[in-house]
């Protein structure tokens, strides 16, 4: 029976996702169960940057991923980004789950939903790179379908053969968070029957001196939590996840069981300092899953690193769940994937429910002390076994754009 304020859950029939650390589930998996890094020293002169470097940064890559052209019948979309979600779509059969759907329910029935910061930006900056003697873009840079925010979801739409509604969800790092909200006001005012919920974002120089610029980014590998954290490790990472009707045939195990949105609006850049806007999502995540803070037992942290959010965060943390919860910061093993973290998060918590590896906190050797007893105990540094029962990850993004989602398992 579905409680007063509870939503319906939803069922995620499939999922992949491809950062630094691993491309696909078995990938991401080994990753977690290793205690692994995918961060890197930042290369001098990378070309994604327009060959500028920023000394002493790390950055989590998928460079191979990038290097693989798209298919003719797409090379009009060809650019970094889109060349990841186009790898990523191909793992763990998430292309066919899709195309089942399709079939399903229609393609008009298939919504999209995709998260992003900074979408196509990369091509955009070599546009104003090679501006054309009479300040306009030059030949071959001129691409008006890549120059635009919603680029990437108009590209996956095309590359899944969709035909329902598609939006691009910008707000931050609660980018791919929030997508899945859209996809629950969707499904239940039945405009659609499935949603592909994304995330993508590749590395640009727009990302990286932008948060440079803002004293943000880190000198070697982010340190989430620890008391010599200094800051963000940029990453770059796609994600996907398909969301349906419950099938009484083929029930899932995986459910989104709620979800929360809050915007605090306190500052552009910095979080509130009593955390009131990542309380509020988190509340409404609970109320929607119909659980207490205290049931949950496996939690993805924001965990950017920076000192503002990072104490505000254990504050948070400390006061409301339990203590014994799994608590973890992934970001030291991913790099902080701006508008594909929220998705990508998500993704180690359903890795999680199935049993696949608990994370730890790479790169933090121990929770700052400041922070107090209760958050240390709550803070994993090294991976656990074993499967979560409920799980949750927290998305707070500039501008006090907060989400917060809750993940079960229909047998629980």
């Amino acid at each position: 029976m579905v409680k007063p304020g509870q939503m319906a859950p939803l069922a995620i029939t499939a999922y992949t996702a491809a950062c630094a650390a691993g491309s696909g589930q078995a990938a991401l998996a080994q990753a977690v169960a290793s205690h692994g890094s995918g961060l890197q020293p930042l290369p001098a002169a990378p070309a994604w940057a327009g060959g500028h470097g920023l000394a002493g940064a790390w950055v989590g890559t998928l460079d191979a991923l990038a290097a693989t052209p798209l298919p003719e019948r797409l090379a009009a979309w060809d650019s970094r980004p889109t060349r990841l979600a186009w790898q990523t779509l191909q793992l763990d059969g998430f292309i066919d789950e899709v195309a089942a759907a399709r079939h399903r329910w229609g393609a008009a029935r298939v919504g999209l939903v995709l998260g992003t910061s900074a979408s196509t930006i990369g091509e955009s900056e070599a546009a104003y790179r090679h501006l054309g003697t009479d300040g306009g873009f030059p030949p071959g840079h001129r691409l008006p379908r890549l120059n635009t925010p919603h680029a990437l979801a108009a590209f996956v739409q095309q590359a899944l053969a969709l035909q329902g509604p598609a939006v691009t969800v910008s707000t931050a790092c609660s980018s791919s968070a929030k997508a899945f909200g859209s996809a629950q006001r969707w499904l239940q005012a039945g405009v659609v029957d499935a949603v592909v919920v994304a995330g993508v974002e590749a590395l640009s120089a727009s990302l990286l001196f932008g948060f440079r610029s803002l004293g943000l980014v880190a000198t070697g590998p982010c340190r989430p939590f620890d008391a010599r954290r200094q800051g963000i490790s940029l990453g770059e990472a796609a994600a996907f996840a398909l969301v349906e009707r419950a099938r009484p045939a083929a029930t899932p195990a995986l459910q989104l069981l709620g979800y929360g949105e809050a915007n605090d609006a306190h500052h552009m850049s910095a979080p509130h300092p009593q955390g009131l806007g990542a309380e509020l999502a988190l509340d409404a995540a609970l109320a929607r899953a119909a659980v207490q803070a205290t049931d949950i037992d496996f939690l993805n942290l924001h965990g950017t690193a920076t000192p503002a959010n990072d104490a505000v965060e254990a504050a948070l943390v400390a006061r409301r769940y339990g203590a014994n919860v799994h608590a973890c910061a992934t970001k030291g093993m991913t790099g902080h994937t701006m508008g594909a973290a929220g998705l990508l998060e998500a993704v180690l918590c359903l890795l999680a429910l199935q049993g696949r590896g608990r994370a730890g906190s790479v790169h933090c050797a121990a929770a700052d002390s400041a922070f107090g007893p209760v958050l240390a105990q709550q803070l994993r540094l090294q991976p656990a076994a074993g499967a979560a029962q409920l799980a949750a990850s927290h998305s707070f993004g500039f501008g006090g754009n907060n989400c917060v989602l809750v993940f079960g398992q229909a047998s629980a």
